[in-house]
């Protein structure tokens, strides 16, 4: 398959995001109810390649990610926590888009619910101990609420990127 170079570079541009929105959101002081929660702000990006660019690109972008920001700014742990999460989301995000049924919103609220199930499955095996799935239900409403207004923002962006032809060339 020969991938165009207006592809490689939406696949670069939505890397970047990610990667910048993952640089912002680590800077934004921990002020939740819900300790080791995040807003998954990186997930705009991951959402917007899945709608505009297809499954690929939405793997492309969310795997390069989290091996950037692991090796700029993570270390070992994190990037197992964030690796399988990750991969949930999109398995999850990409199966529930194919369907048809679900817009931009409960697909993205559907992904954080998969990740944040992911992470504590990892602190899970990390820390041997199956003591913390008490925390899943609080995970689950934090995922479903972030990941919802991720979806609603990045619905609102791929509408934008739509009426600048951006999707018109998919490899």
């Amino acid at each position: 398959m020969k991938t165009s170079a207006r592809a490689v570079a939406r696949y670069g541009l939505l890397t970047a995001l990610a990667l910048i929105l993952s640089y912002l959101e680590a800077q934004i002081p921990v002020f939740f109810a819900v300790p080791g929660m995040k807003l998954g702000l990186a997930n705009l990006a991951v959402v917007t390649a899945l709608y505009l660019s297809g499954a690929p690109c939405a793997c492309v972008v969310s795997l390069v990610r989290v091996l950037l920001v692991s090796v700029l700014f993570g270390n070992g742990a994190a990037f197992a926590y964030s690796l399988a999460g990750s991969v949930l989301s999109a398995a999850v995000m990409i199966l529930l888009k194919r369907t048809g049924r679900f817009g931009p919103i409960a697909v993205s609220a559907a992904g954080g619910v998969a990740h944040v199930t992911a992470q504590l499955a990892v602190a899970a095996v990390l820390m041997g101990t199956s003591a913390l799935g008490w925390y899943l239900p609080v995970l689950w409403f934090a995922g479903v609420t972030a990941g919802a207004v991720i979806g609603l923002i990045g619905g609102e962006l791929c509408r934008a990127l739509q009426r600048l032809k951006w999707g018109e060339d998919r490899p």
